[in-house]
């Protein structure tokens, strides 16, 4: 199919100063056994291509599920009737072509593919973990599943680019809900949050085959547990918090075409303005954030971004200050800034727009027990479970499904409903301490929605456990 699509696109190109082609195939499998009774599968493939077209200083786009030739020429045709319309009227920057051509590969290594294990097995290794997942008459729901999916890329240009890549991701899920009287509590396995690169020996990496029971344990826990204090404590956050940490108030506010004002109407704009790239103190001395799409089974892992830029590992933020932003070709032209290649879309049906892909924070050298003995009165939390951020990523309020506290460097009682508050870079600011490779977890989640049309995509962040200090901490549901 490739070899075919690639022929009708060198055929179907029309007269144009610049003409590109992404084709995306892609392939889904949902499995989920809930209350020990097996689900509708779901099932899908799904294929198509998106055209672009810059000419005579306008840019257009049009997308097509027909692959044939005469479906590439009629989507070619509409993207440069587009091209025509915007080559008066377009913002500065947005219809310049790329001045180098590209090519190149990426597969996902996968040790054990998912096709090695057939359906009936993988049915019934999540119905052994449903099992483990239903330990006492409370738990009144209780899950396992597995979502796999399989993407394909060809990227085609008239200046000679081609590359191709594939990726391939799974997401394992578990999740235990307790409930005794009007009280109710869920216990998740990272909160949706072990999303990574591979094949079935994902489910080893993560620990899946073993976390069931302690699930259940710590929902029922959860019942009997007092609220989380309110009061200023002293803040330790396991990685599965940590990732939506960096996701909300580092990559959202980053994202270069946010600070343009692309997302003004729909998901707010942000704090950061282009002056404060370069000397912003955005964290403490210990804050180091990585852009890494080389990151071998980071969840959004590639060669190329989605427009043909090599991909690259660059210092976001380094020692604390703001070095660069999170911003593909176009907007860095726009900018006229340095950024990274990323330039991602979602799908074939939608253009590519700066994301987040593997954003990290590198660890550090502090052990958990030195962490926790640096506390005198503090709170360790796990596993998102709620957030609220404002419309310039600056405020939020986040919520954890598991805390303990801490008093005199040591782990106290389990309480209930933790959250915590506070404004982005004073949040930063106040990074005391950053765990070491012991305690760094490579995670990913496939859920980040961005664009109108809104596009939800793959984004991977690894992170170790933190410790901030003064923080605004309150419980209730």
């Amino acid at each position: 199919m490739l070899e075919a699509v690639e022929q009708r696109f060198r055929e179907s190109v029309p007269a144009v100063d610049f003409c590109s082609l992404r084709l995306v195939e892609k392939k889904q499998e949902q499995l989920l056994v809930r209350r020990g009774v097996l689900q509708p599968l779901r099932i899908s493939e799904d294929a198509g291509a998106m055209l672009t077209v810059i000419h005579g200083g306008g840019l257009g786009y049009a997308a097509t599920s027909d692959l044939s030739a005469a479906g590439l020429r009629e989507a070619a045709s509409r993207a440069l009737e587009w091209a025509r319309r915007t080559s008066s009227a377009g913002v500065p920057g947005t219809a310049t072509p790329p001045q180098h051509s590209v090519s190149g590969e990426y597969v996902t290594h996968a040790e054990q593919p998912w096709c090695s294990l057939a359906l009936p097995e993988k049915i019934d290794l999540l119905r052994e973990q449903s099992e483990r997942l239903k330990t006492h008459s409370c738990i009144v729901d209780w899950s396992a599943g597995l979502w796999h999916v399989e993407q394909g890329t060809l990227y085609l240009t008239t200046n000679g680019s081609r590359v191709h890549q594939r990726v391939h991701y799974l997401l394992p899920t578990l999740s235990s809900t307790a409930n005794h009287g009007s009280e109710t509590q869920t216990r998740t396995f990272g909160g949706h949050a072990w999303a990574r690169q591979g094949g079935l020996e994902v489910l080893e990496q993560t620990g899946f085959h073993t976390a069931a029971p302690a699930i259940a344990e710590q929902a029922i826990q959860l019942l009997h547990a007092p609220d989380c204090p309110t009061a200023r404590r002293d803040l330790l956050l396991a990685p599965d918090q940590m990732i939506l940490q960096i996701h909300e108030s580092i990559g959202h506010p980053l994202e270069l075409d946010r600070i343009l004002g692309d997302e003004r109407n729909y998901a707010g704009t942000s704090f950061v303005t282009l002056d404060m790239f370069g000397h912003y103190r955005y964290g403490s001395d210990l804050l180091n954030v990585t852009f890494d799409p080389t990151q071998t089974g980071e969840l959004a892992s590639y060669a190329f971004d989605d427009e043909g830029e090599p991909a690259r590992r660059e210092y976001i933020i380094r020692e604390g200050l703001l070095l660069r932003p999170l911003g593909g070709r176009c907007s860095q032209q726009r900018a006229d800034l340095a950024g990274v290649a990323n330039a991602r879309a979602s799908s074939w049906n939608r253009p590519p727009i700066d994301r987040m892909a593997n954003l990290n924070l590198e660890p550090g050298s502090a052990s958990f027990d030195e962490m926790l003995a640096s506390i005198e009165h503090g709170i360790y939390m796990e596993t998102n479970c709620s957030w609220s951020i404002d419309d310039s990523r600056n405020k939020f309020q986040f919520g954890c499904e598991w805390a303990r506290l801490i008093e005199a460097g040591e782990l106290g009682p389990v309480v209930k409903n933790p959250n915590y508050r506070g404004i982005s870079a004073p949040f930063w600011r106040s990074l005391k301490a950053i765990g070491n490779h012991d305690t760094f977890r490579i995670m990913g989640t496939p859920f980040c929605g961005k664009g109108e049309p809104n596009q939800g995509i793959r984004v991977g962040h690894a992170a170790p456990t933190c410790a901030f200090q003064d923080i605004d901490v309150f419980g209730g549901a």
